[in-house]
């Protein structure tokens, strides 16, 4: 690598490091690093990054679940306050489905 790139790979690196961006856990990446393969902690920062995606991409479906899950209870709640059978029957049902629905997503991961 040129003289100036690696200054300024050394730079941004610095920097991150000063942010708390990185850790020393990178520092230990870095020493695994073997000349045979220069792109080693590329590799494994880009894995990083999808496997980071994936996961708030399941969470964000969990929460949206749980979501689904708590405004079916609280309908239903509301129906049993106003003791509504006509109300109170579709909750139910809308509650069953929706609780039983996030834990086939819960189960499924």
């Amino acid at each position: 690598m040129a003289a100036p790139m690696l200054n300024q790979l050394n730079t941004l690196v610095a920097n991150m490091f000063a942010a708390g961006l990185l850790d020393d856990q990178f520092q230990e990446l870095q020493m695994l690093q073997e000349g045979s393969a220069p792109d080693f902690i590329d590799k494994v920062v880009t894995l990083f990054s999808e496997d980071g995606e994936r996961i708030i991409g399941e969470i964000a479906k969990l929460l949206i679940g749980a979501q689904r899950v708590k405004n079916s209870c609280i309908q239903f709640h509301q129906c049993c306050q106003e003791k509504s059978r006509d109300g109170s029957v579709p909750c139910i049902i809308m509650s069953h489905y929706c609780i039983f629905d996030h834990f086939v997503t819960q189960i499924s991961y």
